[in-house]
């Protein structure tokens, strides 16, 4: 199971859903375009997704990032954020990145 949080000061809109079922299989980059269809992310903008402070490879799988991070409760923790080439204004919802 993961848990998905938009980095707090982040300009990217927030996703409706939180908690995924991904398959074994499943790349972190497929996982970053589920994340991106949920939120309309128009094409000007980039997003990142992170686990534990860390940006891992695209080509990874996340049942190997799951294996790696999960936490204590038994899930990952997938945090997103956006650059804006155009900087617009920041919402506040979402989880902060330490």
């Amino acid at each position: 199971m993961v848990i998905v949080e938009k980095v707090q000061r982040s300009d990217i809109q927030c996703v409706d859903k939180r908690k995924y079922l991904v398959p074994r299989d499943l790349t972190v980059g497929q996982f970053a375009a589920v994340i991106r269809k949920r939120i309309c992310l128009p094409s000007e903008k980039a997003m990142f997704l992170f686990v534990d402070n860390i940006l891992p490879a695209t080509g990874a799988l996340m049942s190997e990032l799951y294996n790696e991070k999960k936490d204590e409760d038994g899930f990952l923790y997938v945090v997103y954020s956006a650059e804006n080439t155009f900087g617009r204004n920041s919402q506040q919802c979402g989880a902060s990145l330490i």
